[in-house]
Formats: C-alpha cells, sequence, structure tokens
C-alpha cells in the first residue's frame, strides 16, 4: 500500500475543487481545438506516390495505401532486426496495439497503415503472432517521410495521383495514440514515473515508460524475462530468458 494518499473531504468540498480544476481542463481542451485548427492550415509537401513498399502482396505504390480515401494516417513502427518477437520495440507496441482497429478512421474517410523498418520476411510471421489485422509494410531502406526515424504518426492527403504530406509527430505527440497512458494520468498516482511531479509521500516513481515491458507474471520492467507488454494475451506468448536484442538495430 502507498503512504500518501489525497486527503479526506467530504463530498461538497471534493465537488468544489474538482469545478475549480475543471475551469483549466476546459481551457486546455480550447487550446487543443485552437491548436487543430492551425494544423488544418499547415501548407504541405509533395512526396513520390510511386515510391515501393512491401506487403503480403509484394512490393505496391504507396499511393495505394489510400485505398478509395483521400487522407491517409500512418504509423511508422521502430524494428530490431534479427530480434525475437520479445525484443521487438515495446514503445512502438504501445501505439500499434491501440490500433488495431482503425473503423472509426475509415469511417471519416481516413485509410491506416503501420510503416515498420524490418524486412517484410521478419514483419510478417510478427504481425501474425502479435492479432494485427490493420495493414503493415516494410519501409526498408526508404527516407523520410515514409522511412527514415521511426516512432512517428505522419499524415498524408491525395490529390488525384499525387501525395502531399501533412503532419508529423512524434516523441509526446504519438501519445495521441496512445489511450492508456491518458487514462493513466486521471489516476492518483499517474503514470508512476520519476519525472511526474507529484505531492510528498507519493510512491517514487520508476524510469519512464518501465510498465511497457512486462514479466511472465504481469511486473512492469525491462528485464532479460520480459516482453511488450501485451504479447503475453498472444496464445504462443511462452516464457523468455532474453530479449534478444543482440544484433544491430537498423
Amino acid at each position: 500500500m502507498s503512504t500518501g494518499t489525497p486527503p479526506i473531504v467530504d463530498r461538497e468540498t471534493w465537488q468544489a475543487a474538482r469545478d475549480e480544476l475543471l475551469l483549466r481542463e476546459k481551457a486546455h481542451t480550447r487550446e487543443g481545438d485552437a491548436i487543430a485548427a492551425a494544423r488544418r492550415r499547415l501548407p504541405m509537401v509533395e512526396v513520390d506516390g510511386t515510391t515501393r513498399v512491401t506487403g503480403p502482396d509484394g512490393p505496391v505504390p504507396f499511393i495505394s495505401l489510400f485505398g478509395d480515401e483521400e487522407e491517409l494516417l500512418v504509423y511508422r513502427h521502430m524494428w530490431h532486426d534479427g530480434a525475437p518477437f520479445q525484443g521487438q520495440c515495446e514503445g512502438c507496441t504501445v501505439s500499434a496495439w491501440q490500433m488495431r482497429d482503425a473503423s472509426y478512421l475509415r469511417a471519416r474517410g481516413v485509410s491506416f497503415a503501420v510503416l515498420c523498418e524490418g524486412a517484410w520476411d521478419e514483419i510478417a510471421p510478427f504481425v501474425a503472432f502479435m492479432g494485427y489485422t490493420e495493414p503493415w509494410y516494410s519501409v526498408r531502406g526508404l527516407d523520410e517521410p515514409l522511412g527514415g526515424e521511426m516512432g512517428h504518426v505522419t499524415v498524408f492527403l491525395r490529390r488525384g495521383d499525387r501525395v502531399f504530406l501533412t503532419y508529423d509527430t512524434t516523441g509526446r505527440g504519438v501519445e495521441v495514440m496512445d489511450t492508456p497512458l491518458g487514462l493513466l494520468d486521471l489516476t492518483p498516482y499517474g503514470r508512476g514515473e520519476a519525472w511526474q511531479d507529484s505531492p510528498e509521500g507519493w510512491p517514487e516513481g520508476s524510469e519512464a515508460c518501465w510498465y511497457w515491458r512486462a514479466d511472465h507474471a504481469g511486473r512492469g520492467g525491462h528485464g532479460e524475462t520480459s516482453r511488450p507488454t501485451p504479447q503475453w494475451t498472444r496464445p504462443d506468448a511462452t516464457p523468455v530468458d532474453h530479449q534478444g536484442r543482440h544484433v544491430h538495430h537498423h
């Protein structure tokens, strides 16, 4: 049990404090709306839509990822060459796992895909193991904004046979995909990370993102017996004795 807890008050006192915070939350929401309005006014830059990316049907032109839609949102997923499933990127797993179903994007006319820097013959069995049903493609050897640095959310617009980059974000900008992080921020002890501003007596924080990997007993941490946390739900996930990141990361 943690030693530090919020002070105990009656419901009326709690409601007054909650209402005071709500004013700040509403201001935060309105500022977010204003930023989104500015985002819609960004310029765009043309990219080569004929660039080949590799999926289950072999190399296809990037523009085909739009399908019949005008807009395309992609997540760019890191890869550790030659590593076993448990050695793949736990941070990218946070984002990809939340987007196992892009139905709401598609209903709005936005296509979705995961672009991964790994070789397709390594990606394909991993996607099957994880149970991902949204499309993945290898962008191995390609430059920005399709390849290059991974861990990005990137948005494209199609006009006829022309493709344009409209938006890109990384770092904490990717948290828009990472639903559990926002939910954890609603809890008294938050993410349990050392950088948090917490009251005196709160549980001591751990390294950032420590719970993105877990061991077979469900305990968060980056030890050698860990997997990216949701992998333990996979039918073929067995305990492991190493992460297997023994080879060069592409």
